[in-house]
Parts: structure tokens; C-alpha cells; sequence
């Protein structure tokens, strides 16, 4: 490269730390986020391996209080409105050169036996296992609104989908269930990225602990940390906490897609299950009949982008070295933090939508009397009233169902007795053993769903049961989230009650 055109970039870069383009591409956009998300759990840290050093003797308590009280003039609203200053690399710079502005060059031993790495982990740490249990939070609301659709439905009678074509007569209350139970699965995954999340890595400093005899086990229980990452390399590089959280949010975007697709679906007006309350719809700029159901289609297309931003998280951990890295730190969060909050809104958003939308349950029923979706039955039928293999059974209901069919007379109306017993003939030699009472029972969906009594089937009384054990789930899930917030709070006050103690200190 000739000297001058190395001048010209000088001349617009800068010749000193940081260039123009690595401040506002990298730089800049850091210290954003950090003013706003992580200067809380930075100043929580600051507190504990405070008090953690004067508590083991390693800092004199005439200095802590010095440096308590510069800490204590740390504005938080006053950083989130700041603008980046290229004077400090990022946001702990420029505390730190407060501080020591405000408490001297004691305050400098406040970074003894830590790095910003450890630090900075702990940051991340602190900072999405918060987002989770708003996450979490927010999964519980929507179950909430799922069982208390659920009992809404129970008698609501629809038919059942398999490979896209009519299958088996069921209930709305029984799909929403399956959802129910679902959505749960998506909330233990997030359970247990969460204890995975909450876990400290203060004392692993840069790489190796240090050679200062402190506590680390003090500093995890005043930040609210539930365990230690015992290796201090693991601690500083060992990203799958957010890895696994990624995966958690991407599947849980991907298991409400589906269901996204079905209400789409839904509510067109061929198949007329429901519609929309007003808020939830959006009118054509043309068409005057139209009532777009925008709501749902919005929470689908960000379902997608929530897909994305998780699916962005773990591509950038992917190939990084085994070690404090950049690639896992500033640049990649937000991108966890907008996942998770999107889907969030997600769930308030759906559960309103649904608990207000209005489900047309006689055009549900008609279809499913209507529908050979009830011939499964029939065969079972069968079985019981003429000793026919199961096999046997079925070949005769589908000789007659596709005879139908061929003739374009695709009604449960037009299936008769005689009709049956002509193709058992041809298939067995024989008429049936079976009333017209019992064929009419045989393809009531209402009879079908009634035997269907077994754990998991849509009756009346499975689902009843199975309403009553979610309940139960909610309220174990209710309290995991209460006690999870329980000991953040009692974290919190035990930083206070400990520099209280400090700051009454008798010289």
C-alpha cells in the first residue's frame, strides 16, 4: 500500500484507538445497549465483590465506604441517556474512571481479583435470566388463557386433521389441550436454560481465578446466583448457557408456528371456525367484505424472525475458539435479548386473540355429521358386533366410503345399511350382525369422541381430568417463577443490608 493512500485513510480513520468505522460499527452500537441493559447488573456486581473483599480482609473498610459512596453517585438514568464517548473503550471504562475520579486511586482496588471477563459474563448472565422469567412469565399467561380455553371447548366438536385431509372426529377443547401441553414443554426448556443461565462466573477472573484469597461462593449468593461455574476457563468461555436458551426460544417460536398456520387456516371463510374480534382484524383498502385476520399473520411472520435472530445466536457461536471471545459478547446478545422479547409479546398477543375470538361451533358440528371422519368407528364397530379382524373390518368401511366417493356422494347421508351390507357381501359372502340404531351410533361423532375415554382422548371426562392436572401444573409452574424472583429480591437485599452494615461502620 503507497504511503499516501495509507495517509488517507488515517486521515478519515483517525491514527489513534478507536477508528472512525470501528467505533460506529462495533464500538458505538456496544455502549447502546450496555447503558441501557447492563449498567444495572454491573453496579450489583460492583456492590458484591465489594463487600466480598472487605468481608475476606482484602480491601480496608475506610476505602470500601469511599468507594460505596462514588458508586452511590453513579446516575442510572443519567448513563442511559448518555452518547458514546471515545475517550473509554466501552461502558466499564468509564465507570471505572468515575469512580476513581470521585474516591481516588482506591477505587482502582475494586478490580481486585476479577477481569472484565468474569465480569462481563456475569453481566450476560444477570442480564438474561431476568429476561427469561419475563419470558417465562409470559408462556404461563398464554397456558393460562389455553386451559381456560380449553374447558370453553370441551363439547366443541370439530374434526381432526392427520396429512392434511379430515381424519377423526374431536373437540376444540382437545386440540387446545395438545397445545396446552406443548406450550409446557416449551416452558421446562426454558426452565432449565434458566439454571443453566443462573450460574456465576465471578472469580474466574481473566482465565485462571487469582492469587487473592477471595470467596467466589459469597459474591454467587449476593448476585442471586443459585450455583458456581467451578472451572474458571469454562467460566469465562463456556457460551452454551446461551446456546441453550437460543435453542429453547427457537423451538418454542417454531411449536407456535404451527398452531399459526391451523388458525390461518381456521378462519377462512371455507372452513369457518371462527372469527376474529375487531381489534385482532384489518380491513381491505379495496374490498369492502374483506376482514383480514393481520394479528395472526403478523405473529407469524415474527415467530419467523425470532427463528432467525436464535438461529443468528448459535451460528455465531459456531466455529469460535474455546475462550473469551468477542464473537459471543456484545455483537451476539441483543440479538438473544429481540428474540425473546418478541416472543413474549407473541404470547399476550395470542392469548387476547383468542380469548376473544368467536368460535362458530354449529357450522363445526354440521361438518363433522356430515363427514366420513366418523367411519373409524364403524370399522371398531364391526369388530365388536361380528367377530371380523380388525383388517377385515376396514376393508369393508373402505370399499363402501371410496364406492361413495366415486359416485361424488361424499355424506355421511347417503351411508345406509344396505349400502354397507353390499360390500360386506362381496367381501365376506355375508350381510352384517348390526342394526341401523347401532350404524347411527357408529357414526354420531358425538358417540365417537364420548368412548374415546382413554389418558390423552377428547371425552368430556378425560378432558375434565386433564384440565384439573394443568391447573395443577400451573400452580407448580406459578411458584417456580415466584421462587425464582423470590431469591433474586432476597439477593438484592442482602447487598443492602450488607453495605448498610459497612456504611454504619464504628472508626
Amino acid at each position: 500500500m503507497s504511503s499516501l493512500h495509507r495517509q488517507k485513510i488515517l486521515d478519515t480513520e483517525g491514527k489513534n484507538f478507536p477508528s472512525k468505522t470501528y467505533k460506529e460499527l462495533v464500538l458505538e452500537p456496544a455502549y447502546n445497549q450496555a447503558k441501557v441493559n447492563s449498567i444495572r447488573p454491573m453496579l450489583q456486581i460492583h456492590y458484591a465483590h465489594l463487600i466480598m473483599l472487605v468481608e475476606e480482609g482484602i480491601v480496608d473498610k475506610d476505602e470500601a465506604i469511599k468507594i460505596v459512596n462514588a458508586i452511590n453517585k453513579i446516575d442510572v438514568e443519567d448513563v442511559k441517556n448518555r452518547n458514546y464517548d471515545s475517550s473509554y473503550e466501552d461502558l466499564f471504562f468509564e465507570i471505572e474512571h468515575f469512580l476513581i475520579e470521585q474516591a481516588g486511586e482506591i477505587a482502582g482496588n475494586l478490580h481486585i481479583a476479577r477481569s472484565r471477563n468474569d465480569m462481563g459474563i456475569a453481566i450476560y448472565r444477570m442480564n438474561l435470566r431476568d429476561r427469561l422469567l419475563n419470558l417465562v412469565e409470559a408462556t404461563l399467561h398464554l397456558r393460562r388463557s389455553l386451559i381456560e380455553l380449553t374447558e370453553e371447548h370441551i363439547d366443541t366438536i370439530m374434526i381432526g386433521y392427520t396429512h392434511t385431509q379430515q381424519a377423526q372426529p374431536t373437540t376444540l377443547g382437545h386440540y387446545l389441550n395438545a397445545m396446552t401441553d406443548l406450550l409446557t414443554r416449551d416452558i421446562n426448556r426454558l426452565m432449565s436454560a434458566y439454571n443453566t443461565v443462573n450460574r456465576s462466573s465471578m472469580g474466574a477472573a481473566a482465565l485462571t481465578t487469582s492469587g487473592f484469597s477471595i470467596n467466589r461462593k459469597l459474591v454467587q449468593e449476593l448476585l442471586g446466583f443459585e450455583e458456581r461455574i467451578d472451572n474458571a476457563w469454562d467460566a469465562v468461555a463456556g457460551a452454551d448457557y446461551i446456546g441453550e436458551t437460543a435453542t429453547s426460544v427457537q423451538l418454542a417460536a417454531i411449536d407456535l408456528g404451527r398452531s399459526m398456520q391451523d388458525f390461518l387456516l381456521w378462519g377462512t371463510q371455507e372452513y369457518g371456525a371462527f372469527k376474529l374480534y375487531e381489534p385482532y382484524v384489518q380491513i381491505s383498502s379495496i374490498m369492502p367484505q374483506k376482514q383480514n385476520p393481520v394479528s395472526i399473520e403478523h405473529m407469524r411472520g415474527l415467530l419467523s424472525s425470532v427463528l432467525g435472530d436464535a438461529q443468528t445466536v448459535l451460528t455465531m457461536m459456531h466455529n469460535t475458539p474455546f475462550g473469551d471471545i468477542v464473537d459471543t459478547e456484545d455483537d451476539m446478545q441483543p440479538y438473544m435479548w429481540h428474540a425473546m422479547e418478541k416472543l413474549g409479546s407473541i404470547y399476550y398477543l395470542l392469548s387476547s386473540v383468542l380469548m376473544t375470538m368467536e368460535v362458530n361451533k354449529e357450522k363445526l358440528l354440521k361438518r363433522a355429521q356430515e363427514s366420513f371422519a366418523n367411519v373409524t368407528e364403524l370399522a371398531d364397530t364391526l369388530v365388536r358386533t361380528n367377530d371380523l379382524s380388525f383388517r377385515k373390518a376396514h376393508e369393508i368401511v373402505s370399499s363402501a366410503v371410496k364406492d361413495l366417493v366415486a359416485k361424488e356422494k361424499e355424506s355421511l347421508e347417503e351411508f345406509h345399511l344396505d349400502h354397507l351390507n353390499a360390500h360386506a357381501e362381496k367381501i365376506t359372502g355375508n350381510k352384517l350382525n348390526l342394526t341401523e340404531e347401532e350404524l347411527e351410533d357408529a357414526l354420531d361423532p358425538e358417540h365417537f369422541i364420548k368412548i374415546r375415554s382413554l389418558e390423552g382422548g377428547p371425552s368430556k371426562d378425560r378432558v375434565k381430568k386433564a384440565i384439573e392436572e394443568r391447573v395443577q401444573q400451573q400452580n407448580d409452574l406459578d411458584n417456580w417463577l415466584k421462587e425464582k424472583k423470590g431469591i433474586l429480591e432476597s439477593a438484592n437485599g442482602m447487598i443492602d443490608e450488607r453495605l448498610k452494615r459497612m456504611m454504619s461502620y464504628d472508626k
